[in-house]
């Protein structure tokens, strides 16, 4: 597991082909499952809606035929059916009568499913349609459907064929072997109500019949009728190889759910059940079909989206081949042109085709090369000045001249027999080498840089003692502070040989120090009131100062020849460009020159 995702985070490629697979091919797998749950709700809804559809008209089937011929029991308010009801003797006379008024109902109605009209009084008396006036072998009012209507007299029942207890004038021969539904109704008497007789309708079930065995749903369903009690009255005239449907309990759980629709998955694969109600006869017509086929739309619908999901990833994947080639392409260039950068070869350029991000930065890849080798030139540069730098300044450490006439001065104060001022001589003279040499370091504190230009001063005063005279005035606060070494005696040198010596009279160097705290800068200025600077040699000098490099040597300059450019390139080497050297100057009055360095410098930055 560690491996894969090493190799997956190691590689660009990798990478690419995992976040386009999660944000490529997860949404398209999300969006399959949700149009597959809702195209199978749909699909699925619309299904057993339309099912349901067939058991409901069967339903209104049912219940136009017999609310339309439920119109024949309005022969029970015939006068010639109530007095042949009513009386124990009857003629041939009232007898047609009745025939003829059954016919002229058949006549106005059209009945083609009525199979005979029956009447018959409470002692079994009775006259049929097709057998005429007739006498029951049996007492009538034993029959369990007469003793129900007597006591719910205005109730009407629906008798299905297969009912043992049914009243049937005629046998199956005379009915040339068709099965009948008896609509049976009470007949009245006028004006108590009471009950004289029955009369009964028989129907050919074979719309029924017919529906059950004809209409079936998907491949295997199919669709029976059971009465209130949950008998099967009409079932299918083929083997279904369901007949646990058409037991009383299965049915009484069709019956019994809210909905009139479940699913039944007790046993085997799952079905289907619904039922519809017919209001005129109270019966359910009952629908059973495996749910397997009511979703079959739904289950093409899902392999489609299954096919287009899958298709859509491999096209993902395919686009994803061909764009990353594209990309990583040119990367695994730049890569190869980096890596040979970093081992050193900086000549490695990138050559990309095309105008893109890609070899946006391969040109700028060859930009910072290009940066990197003027950087190390300039940096090998800077490191000849520093060392050309510390040269000088080791040179102006050992000034051969300074050193003799310093010398010349001891003797010539020795041969005096001025000891005191020997003494003095030779102590500042230790104490300016000794700081000067500071055990090879190149920073030292501010105090110490003080001391060693006053003995710097000190020493130049026993030669110049009639034109020199100083003053020094820094800010204690500023002791403390770290600077490079030989920062300000190269600039008070220059001050007493080119500004003192070429003055009448004597003159004034004045070295002073201060603390700038809104720039964090400390500024140490060097002042003297000599011969001063022309405007144009003054213009000059700023130039030097603002090159790049140290100006050639001629042989004359003072201090080895370093002096204020050696002091200023030493400083910017150091501090940075935005520090040096400053000199400003009036011809025959003036020179001051102006040190700039940071206050929060330390040997370590």
């Amino acid at each position: 597991m560690m491996g894969i995702y090493r190799k997956i985070t190691s590689s660009l490629r990798a990478k690419l082909l995992t976040m386009f697979v999660i944000f490529t091919c997860l949404p398209l797998i999300v969006v399959g499952l949700i149009s597959y749950h809702k195209s199978y709700n749909t699909v699925f809804s619309n299904s057993k809606a339309s099912t349901m559809m067939l058991a409901e008209q069967l339903a209104r089937d049912i219940d136009n035929v017999f609310t339309d011929t439920r119109k024949l029991l309005e022969l029970e308010k015939n006068p010639n059916v109530l007095h042949f009801l009513f009386s124990q003797n009857d003629t041939y006379q009232d007898a047609a009568s009745i025939l003829q008024t059954m016919s002229s109902y058949r006549q106005t109605y059209k009945y083609d499913n009525v199979l005979n009209i029956t009447m018959i009084n409470m002692y079994g008396r009775g006259i049929s349609e097709r057998k005429g006036v007739f006498q029951l072998e049996h007492n009538a009012l034993r029959n369990p459907h007469f003793d129900y209507l007597i006591q719910n007299p205005d109730a009407v029942l629906h008798i299905p064929p297969n009912d043992a207890s049914a009243i049937r004038p005629l046998d199956g021969f005379q009915y040339k072997k068709r099965s009948i539904i008896s609509i049976v109704s009470t007949v009245k008497q006028r004006v108590t109500h009471e009950v004289i007789g029955f009369i009964i309708i028989d129907v050919d079930d074979r719309m029924v019949k017919d529906f059950c065995d004809n209409v079936i749903i998907g491949k295997s369903g199919f669709f029976f009728v059971a009465d209130r009690a949950g008998n099967a009255i009409f079932k299918p005239s083929k083997d279904v190889h369901t007949a646990k449907w058409f037991q009383s309990g299965s049915i009484h759980a069709i019956l019994d759910t809210e909905n009139k629709q479940y699913i039944d998955r007790s046993e085997g694969k799952p079905s289907f059940i619904f039922s519809s109600l017919s209001k005129s006869t109270g019966w359910m017509i009952v629908g059973v079909v495996p749910l397997q086929e009511i979703v079959r739309e739904a289950n093409s619908i899902r392999q489609l989206i299954i096919v287009s999901v899958i298709l859509s990833i491999i096209f993902a994947i395919t686009l994803y081949f061909f764009v990353s080639t594209r990309l990583t392409r040119p990367v695994r260039v730049l890569k190869n042109k980096m890596q040979l950068a970093a081992s050193g070869f900086l000549e490695a350029k990138v050559t990309l085709a095309g105008r893109d991000e890609i070899a946006d930065l391969g040109n700028s890849f060859n930009i910072m090369l290009q940066k990197i080798r003027n950087l190390l030139d300039q940096s090998i540069k800077e490191q000849q000045e520093i060392k050309k730098s510390e040269l000088r300044t080791l040179q102006a450490q050992i000034n051969p001249h300074f050193l003799y006439n310093t010398l010349d001065s001891i003797v010539w104060l020795a041969q005096s027999g001025k000891k005191e001022q020997v003494v003095q001589l030779v102590l500042a003279l230790s104490k300016l080498f000794r700081i000067s040499l500071s055990k090879g370091r190149d920073w030292i504190t501010l105090d110490k840089e003080m001391e060693h230009l006053e003995s710097y001063l000190t020493i130049q005063q026993f030669r110049y003692r009639d034109i020199l005279d100083y003053q020094i005035n820094i800010d204690a606060n500023l002791y403390s502070f770290p600077i490079l070494k030989m920062t300000l005696q190269p600039i008070v040198e220059n001050a007493l040989y080119h500004g003192l010596k070429n003055k009448r009279g004597k003159g004034m160097i004045r070295i002073s120090g201060r603390l700038d705290g809104n720039t964090r800068t400390i500024e140490l200025l060097v002042e003297d009131n000599g011969k001063g600077i022309s405007s144009e040699r003054l213009e000059q000098l700023r130039k030097d100062l603002m090159a790049p490099h140290l100006p050639e040597q001629t042989g004359n300059e003072v201090s080895g020849g370093f002096g204020l450019h050696n002091v200023h390139r030493r400083i910017r080497l150091f501090y940075g460009e935005a520090y040096g050297v400053q000199v400003d100057s009036i011809e025959n009055e003036q020179t001051t020159v102006t040190i700039r360095i940071p206050c929060d410098w330390s040997e370590t930055d």
